[in-house]
């Protein structure tokens, strides 16, 4: 059965809340939405074996207190060589890349999937590890687990290219691959929370699900993303349209209808005036419609 988005939305306020630093919790909650009868311990189980596995790579390799780059290689290798883990570049919009569980099972996703994998596959075997909300491509940083807070900036790791160290320059080249109108600057690497990754990780599907017309799921992930960002307008716009394809008119007027009167007191540039137009159409059609169903 699908989760709906209130349901969603709890789940992973709850995964944000666990005190342990583990991604994959929250990121098999977010899989459920496709797969609602997924067995999540069984694959926090194959995350903790893989974990295990590149631990022993890196004491055999490198040692738990080698160099850090020496104990990233060996990580890589266990995880892209032995294990077969790559980024999926031929089909990048299969919804599956985006649900954990296929990622685990099908070892090839999309650059935050695969960061998930890669950063608590890492925290096992010794490092410690956050996530990096770069635009168009999620970025994973790494440092020795021994190491304090203060201990540098860490080392930039690309899940999607096969675990590969990335130095700025790198960082801005990648930058300018997804969008040259951009510019690079430093805040752009900061560390990304948990929650923030969750939100991704629903915009990811929502956009998908939308693509491939499965209402359903995208109004449950778009009612969830509203949950956890009650202020987003885009979010509450989108809500209303998703209810309006799937022909629940009264619901799809009230968010639309608030969704203006919010948006005009926000904004009122050319932009602003041109998506109220547009909506206003749509709110004028369903008044109509709700009439004549009463």
């Amino acid at each position: 059965m699908l989760p709906t988005g209130a349901a969603l939305a709890q789940a992973l306020e709850d995964a944000d809340a666990r005190p342990d630093p583990a991604f994959a919790p929250g990121a098999l909650v977010i899989a459920a939405v496709e797969y609602p009868s997924l067995d999540a311990a069984r694959y926090l189980a194959r995350l903790d074996a893989i974990g295990d596995q590149a631990l022993a790579a890196v004491n055999a390799e490198a040692g738990v207190e080698g160099p850090l780059h020496a104990r990233i290689d060996a990580i890589n290798r266990c995880l892209y060589g032995t294990l077969g883990f790559r980024g999926n570049r031929d089909h990048y919009g299969d919804v599956r890349n985006s649900c954990l569980n296929q990622v685990i099972d099908r070892r090839t996703g999309i650059p935050i999937t695969l960061a998930i994998i890669y950063m608590d596959v890492a925290r096992r075997a010794g490092l410690r590890v956050e996530g990096i909300n770069f635009p168009g491509h999620f970025l994973v940083r790494v440092w020795d687990a021994a190491a304090g807070q203060d201990a540098g900036a860490g080392l930039i790791v690309d899940a999607f290219g096969d675990g590969a160290i990335l130095a700025e320059q790198d960082c801005r080249a990648l930058l300018a691959r997804h969008d040259e109108k951009v510019p690079f600057h430093p805040e752009l690497l900061a560390r990304a929370s948990r929650r923030q990754m969750f939100v991704r990780m629903l915009v990811n599907l929502k956009r998908l699900y939308v693509q491939n017309r499965s209402f359903p799921q995208a109004h449950a992930v778009t009612d969830a993303l509203l949950a956890l960002s009650p202020a987003s307008l885009a979010e509450l716009r989108d809500r209303g349209l998703l209810s309006y394809h799937l022909h629940d008119y009264a619901a799809a007027l009230r968010d639309l209808e608030k969704y203006l009167r919010l948006l005009t007191l926000t904004d009122k540039g050319d932009e602003a005036r041109e998506e109220t137009t547009q909506v206003w159409d749509h709110v004028k059609s369903l008044r109509r419609k709700v009439a004549s169903l009463n």
